[in-house]
């Protein structure tokens, strides 16, 4: 296949990260399901997906997204196929993955690379669905889907779906990834996992209550490496867990002193700063194609 840099007809959209601020679980439903509670911060870096309409209807990966995910099992694939259906859609794409979120850490690169997926292709394809059915369909692949759909930070409940805006200041964050894969089915089983935490509210979250993350424990008892990464991380601030993922992040009030942070850290170790969003930067790609759609 001709590169997507050297061919017309491909477009590129951001597929960005997220980070779990703080995560509780409340509960446990009657259908398996765990109660949580977290907020939802994106963050300004993240994978790109570049993507081509096809006029013969076929759905195509090009190349790997993360290693061992067969194409019909890859989650943009997924997206794009159940996209085509709920809109009885007879185009099809050509899709290539830039991947840069590990995969496994919690910083929601399937989820995310998903969403981008639907957005994108809703507009590529003319579908305009709205935002609403776009995150409809988006659950229907993962409970973080539809937050990336929606594009904004969010307090979250539910499984993770119902999400209310919330307005964050300006971070930066020194992510690190300790290169271990967790398994969050396992540990959404494991004994010591604590899931009937009492349920938060947003003003405890804004207050600056330590709210931390039910993973946390379980994980850093069950992986050395993640604890190993704890123990760096907690040279320069106080290290947190993302989502139900082995990555791990410590904020900084300014880039300048992240980036110092980051300097003083293992060159062995696999960190890197990242900004967070103030929304979406897929909301941004978004607003542009539909300016130049406009020009005369």
């Amino acid at each position: 296949m001709t590169a997507p840099d050297a061919s017309p007809g491909w477009s590129a959209w951001p597929a960005p990260a997220k980070l779990n601020l703080f995560l509780r679980i409340t509960g446990r439903r009657a259908d398996g399901y765990h109660e949580l509670q977290t907020v939802f911060r994106l963050l300004d870096w993240g994978d790109t997906l570049r993507l081509r309409v096809r006029n013969d209807g076929q759905v195509l990966r090009h190349g790997q997204s993360v290693a061992g995910v067969a194409e019909d099992d890859d989650l943009t694939v997924r997206a794009a196929k159940l996209l085509k259906l709920a809109a009885n859609c007879s185009e099809g794409v050509d899709i290539v993955i830039e991947k840069r979120i590990p995969a496994g850490g919690g910083f929601g690169g399937g989820s995310s690379d998903a969403a981008t997926v639907l957005v994108a292709l809703d507009a590529l394809w003319g579908l305009h669905l709205g935002v609403d059915r776009l995150a409809a369909l988006g659950l229907e692949l993962g409970a973080d889907v539809p937050v990336f759909v929606r594009g904004h930070n969010a307090w979250a409940e539910g499984v993770g779906e119902r999400l209310e805006p919330i307005g964050l200041p300006p971070a930066w964050y020194l992510l690190a990834d300790p290169g271990v894969h967790a398994p969050t089915a396992a540990l959404f089983q494991a004994p010591d996992l604590t899931r009937n935490a009492a349920p938060a509210r947003i003003s405890d979250f804004v207050s600056g209550t330590g709210l931390g993350n039910a993973f946390e424990p379980v994980l850093r008892a069950r992986e050395p490496a993640v604890e190993a990464v704890f123990a760096v991380l907690a040279q320069v601030g106080t290290p947190r867990l993302t989502g139900s993922g082995s990555g791990c992040f410590v904020e900084f009030a300014t880039r300048e002193s992240a980036e110092a942070a980051l300097a003083v850290l293992p060159p062995d170790l696999r960190a890197w700063v990242a900004a967070g969003a103030a929304r979406s930067p897929l909301l941004d790609a978004l607003d542009a194609m539909a300016a130049g759609s406009r020009r005369p």
